[in-house]
């Protein structure tokens, strides 16, 4: 159930509403994105911190499927705020929903907002509520469309960080109570990550103390269905053992009356009296016999049946590259062989057997490709020269000619796809700009007099920068020459406390070019990395330099984006 609850509130803010929304404030159009850019994360990161715990989780999944929460509030914002009763209504709603999970006044932070834009006060505490209104409804109804529960919250919520990251600051953390950005970053996501765990693997409870037994009295005749199922789950290894061994007591007890009668043959008159006794002792140990064999019979027809089969979890995957004759080459992965045959089934009517290459994989832990049911819709993109698609779960992104905006394919496919789908174009300006957003707000902690210097630290938020290398190019960029230069603040820091990292500065490629060049090229970029971080004071001994061409890809060269994160400089800890 991963989503990207940034993209889903940009989608029902879009261009039409802000517009319609700096109409109704008398703002500027840039003025009320700067409003909704500021307070869309800070809210989002709200959500996560009421997460965090298991009451919490539980809390904020009741208030999201709240009755008075709007599932369609993606659709209907226009119409809510074509009116004064339903802006009202609408900035009312959000304010009393984000209190209620905040536990706090949400003025706070609509102020802060106001303080770092700029913008009025009254128009950005209206704005702020109609904005506090929307992630409930996108949430909403993505979980009634998904049919997901409150178990799918935590981890979902965690999935935001990297979407949120970017925009969040002290101050607008502080205003809802959450500390500062580093705190916050720091320990949102192994909080969430207890709570998902716990709610996937619940704790045994604990077992009651042993009471003293009571004094030897007939026992009442309780109806089996007084009987609480889950007590009867937690002793039924004890009500199992009692059978058995009242059913070997009952063997033994009817093998020794046997043997009493066939000794006793001789003696008629004694058997005879004997025999009412006999069959009165005997039948309690028939009737237990009777009960212990109907319990193994039970357990037996039990561990017959199959355990249930566990719910997929991992998301569908389409990725698609047409080439400049409109050949499209697929790789796909589905949770089944009819999954599998409905695509293929669907190619070859449309371009022929021999006019597509397809590599579809089968995975039971794989949901349902949903996408599946617009393949016929899509097929036309399929045969868009020089088109790429990537197609994860819910999420379909955009690059080459398919993200080209006079084609209008973004504009078609959310139509076609409606408000759960997230359907963007792939930026590499944006992407650098995000990935230096994020960079620049974890590696603070590494900065900090307390850091550790802990190396799968180090390498952690070094890797989280991005050095983009110009074509062919193994010049540093200028976009990463201040996240180098504060790479290398750290690593200096590290070794003047005498924890030094040792490192390895990989170099990647992606598969466009020959293999021998991309080998060549990844190892010149990795040296030119390695050098400018030794200029800044870095010990030279403490880092080495190696290429490894288009080797281990993170993502599919199929697309845009795939290409953009397999071209990377990786930091990693050398081998001693």
């Amino acid at each position: 159930m991963s989503i990207n609850v940034i993209q889903l509130i940009q989608f029902a803010l879009s261009d039409s509403v802000v517009r319609q929304l700096s109409a109704r404030f008398g703002l500027p159009g840039q003025s009320t994105e700067k409003v909704i850019s500021a307070a869309a994360p800070a809210l989002v990161a709200a959500l996560m911190q009421k997460g965090a715990t298991l009451e919490g989780t539980r809390a904020l999944f009741s208030t999201i499927m709240a009755p008075e929460v709007n599932a369609h509030i993606g659709e209907q914002l226009p119409q809510l705020l074509a009116t004064t009763a339903g802006l009202s209504q609408l900035e009312g709603m959000g304010r009393q929903l984000l209190e209620r999970v905040t536990d706090r006044r949400i003025d706070g932070l609509s102020d802060t907002v106001a303080a770092q834009t700029g913008v009025p006060a009254q128009s950005t505490h209206a704005l702020t509520g109609i904005v506090g209104a929307t992630p409930f409804g996108v949430l909403k109804r993505h979980f009634l469309d998904a049919q997901g529960g409150a178990g799918q919250l935590p981890t979902m919520l965690g999935h935001q960080l990297p979407s949120i990251a970017p925009y969040l600051n002290d101050g607008l953390l502080s205003a809802l109570g959450l500390g500062g950005v580093a705190a916050f970053m720091g320990n949102i996501l192994s909080q969430l990550k207890a709570v998902s765990a716990h709610i996937e693997h619940p704790a045994a409870p604990a077992t009651p103390a042993a009471q003293p037994a009571p004094s030897v009295q007939p026992a009442p005749r309780v109806p089996v269905d007084a009987v609480l199922r889950e007590e009867r789950r937690s002793h039924r290894w004890l009500w199992w053992l009692l059978a058995a061994i009242a059913a070997v007591l009952a063997f033994l007890f009817l093998r020794g009356c046997n043997h009493e009668q066939t000794a006793d043959v001789a003696a008629p008159a004694q058997q005879e009296a004997s025999a009412p006794a006999a069959v009165a002792a005997s039948a309690p140990a028939v009737a237990a016999s009777e009960v212990a064999a109907s319990a193994v019979a039970a357990s037996a027809v039990e561990a017959q049946q199959p355990a249930a089969a566990p719910a997929p979890t991992k998301d569908s995957q389409l990725t698609f590259k047409v080439d400049p004759a409109g050949k499209p080459t697929l790789n796909a992965t589905v949770g089944s062989e009819a999954e599998k045959a409905a695509l293929l089934d669907a190619l070859t009517k449309k371009f022929g057997a021999d006019r597509f290459v397809a590599n579809v994989t089968v995975d039971p832990d794989t949901r349902p490709a949903d996408w599946l049911s617009h393949i016929d819709a899509l097929l036309p993109l399929l045969a868009l020269p020089g088109a790429e698609v990537k197609v994860d779960g819910a999420r379909i992104e955009l690059s080459g000619a398919a993200a080209n905006a006079k084609l209008g394919w973004l504009d078609r496919l959310k139509a076609l796809f409606g408000a759960s789908y997230q359907i963007g174009s792939f930026n590499v300006d944006q992407a650098v700009a995000d990935a230096t957003q994020t960079f620049r707000s974890a590696v603070k902690g590494l900065l900090a007099p307390d850091s550790s210097c802990a190396v799968a630290d180090v390498v952690k938020v070094l890797n989280l920068q991005v050095v983009n290398f110009a074509s062919a190019s193994a010049h540093v960029p200028a976009s990463a020459v201040d996240d180098l230069r504060q790479s290398g603040q750290v690593l200096m820091a590290c070794s003047h406390n005498g924890k030094a990292a040792k490192l390895e500065v990989a170099g990647y490629s992606d598969n466009v070019g020959g293999a021998q060049a991309n080998l060549q090229l990844s190892k010149k970029r990795a040296e030119s990395v390695r050098a400018f971080l030794i200029r800044t004071g870095v010990p030279a001994d403490s880092l080495t330099a190696q290429g490894y061409g288009d080797a281990r890809p993170v993502a599919s060269n199929d697309t845009a984006s795939g290409r953009f994160a397999n071209r990377r400089i990786e930091f990693v800890e050398a081998q001693q």
